[in-house]
This record gives structure tokens, C-alpha cells and sequence, in this order.
């Protein structure tokens, strides 16, 4: 049965990878998962962002990609090491800090899919999100990590438990049972979607028999980072059910009459 989050809204999905900076933007005064960002993509239309999670040195959820702020500003500390207020004070001038809280509470028709960066992250993660459990997508390489998330927002209270997508073992598993023409139904048996990139090296990912095979176990398949029209209406005509990308803008517009 299709999970809640993907109800009302429209298909193929555009998520905007880590919100949206606006062309013509000086890259330095915008960071990446940022208030601003996510103002944006809501701004462009973007039905779902497409986020990260870490936490802070206080325990507080906030949504930063990397380890550290070196590819940001410079600053090869962790984000594990700063606190909340120090790295509030960090992004001030580029957008914003958001912990996950704010980014729900902020932008309350915004449906997120929450990429869990580290262990430490997945119960903080799944305590945040229970209450808005019908929204979010959990997601993680560690399936691990994206199952602890999901179990924490359960025992916290969660309605429903939140959508998931499969991490690199599930989508291992995927990609073995459609080369082998067997049903990967029982890999797939607690995931909404799968997320893969097109390629991953010389393999090809998102393949034609991988889409229909997913759609057979009612799974969503959706590709990242896409950035050019014509990949992105490519795919979508291959059978994808969601485009994640930096543009969400140009996806939009590009993926309106699809």
C-alpha cells in the first residue's frame, strides 16, 4: 500500500536536493540545506526537499551534509564538535541554520526526505519526526541506520511510521534478484522507494527491468542528482517515479506536462 507521503501531490516527484539556491546566486551567500534554500525551492513550487541530518555537540538534530563546514566556509571542524549556537552563528549570514524540528515546524506543507548521516543521528532523528510521520522520508546508505530512525519514531508516539527508502544493501538486493528474473518482494518488504543515482561507476543503475521490478513490490524509484532537462525527461519516460535535484526550478517547468 502506498505510504501517505506520496498522496496529493504530483507525479514524477521533484525533490530539491538540499532545497534550492536561485540562479545567478553568489554560491557563498546561500548555503546548501539552509532556511533560505528551503524557502526557495517552497517558493519554486518544490513539493519535497531533500535533506541531511547530523547532530550537534548539544544533541540538537540539524540538517548539514558533510562532516565538517570545510567545503562551506573553510572550517575542517566536525559538525559532532560545535554546538548548536556556534554553528547558528556560523550560517547567519548564509541562509540559516535549521534543525529538523524547525525545518517541520517552518515549513509545515513541505514533505522531507532525511538523509541520516550518522548513528548517533537515527534515534534523535526518529524521536523529532514522530509527530510528522505522514511528511517524512527516512533515508540512509546504512539500512541499519534508516531502520533505527523509523523504530525510534515509532516508539515515540509516530501515527504511522514514517516512508523509507532502501539503503546499499536493499538496493544490492534489488539489483541481484531483477538479474536473476526473481521477485525481490521480500527485499523490498518495508521500503517505499528506492533512491540510486543513475550510474555508479560502469554500472547502470536505473535500469528499465530494476523500475518495473520495484513497481511490482508498489516501490518508488527515484534518481539523483539529475540536473539537465533532458536526463531528467529521459528518465522519467524510462519509468522513474522521482527526479532529485539541484534545479528544482528547471524541473518544474521541464517535467510539468510529463
Amino acid at each position: 500500500m502506498t505510504h501517505p507521503y506520496f498522496f496529493g501531490t504530483r507525479h514524477p516527484r521533484v525533490l530539491a536536493h538540499r532545497g534550492l539556491i536561485p540562479a545567478g546566486r553568489d554560491d557563498s551567500a546561500v548555503w546548501d540545506n539552509t532556511a533560505a534554500a528551503f524557502a526557495a525551492a517552497h517558493a519554486a513550487g518544490a513539493e519535497y526537499i531533500e535533506t541531511d541530518c547530523r547532530l550537534t555537540a548539544d544533541g540538537d538534530v540539524v540538517l548539514v551534509h558533510d562532516e565538517t563546514l570545510e567545503r562551506l566556509s573553510g572550517d575542517t571542524r566536525r559538525v559532532d564538535e560545535l554546538r548548536t549556537r556556534e554553528l547558528a552563528a556560523l550560517f547567519a549570514d548564509h541562509g540559516g541554520l535549521l534543525t529538523v524540528r524547525e525545518a517541520l515546524e517552518g515549513f509545515p506543507g513541505t514533505r522531507f526526505n532525511i538523509d541520516v548521516k550518522t548513528d548517533a543521528a537515527a534515534q534523535p532523528l526518529g524521536r523529532v519526526v514522530a509527530g510528522h510521520a505522514e511528511r517524512v522520508l527516512v533515508t540512509s546508505f546504512s539500512d541499519v541506520r534508516r531502520r533505527t530512525a523509523v523504530a525510534a519514531a515509532l516508539q515515540h508516539g509516530a501515527a504511522m511510521r514514517p516512508a523509507t527508502s532502501g539503503g546499499r544493501r536493499t538496493i544490492a538486493a534489488l539489483r541481484a534478484f531483477t538479474a536473476a528474473h526473481l521477485s525481490p518482494a521480500r527485499a523490498l518488504a518495508d521500503v517505499d522507494a528506492v533512491q540510486i543515482p543513475e550510474r555508479h561507476g560502469p554500472v547502470r543503475l536505473a535500469t528499465r527491468a530494476l523500475i518495473r521490478a520495484a513497481h511490482r513490490c508498489d516501490v518508488e524509484v527515484h534518481v539523483w542528482t539529475i540536473n539537465e532537462p533532458e536526463d531528467m525527461r529521459r528518465l522519467v519516460a524510462l519509468g522513474v517515479d522521482g527526479i532529485v535535484t539541484d534545479r528544482a526550478d528547471i524541473a518544474l517547468t521541464s517535467l510539468r506536462s510529463e
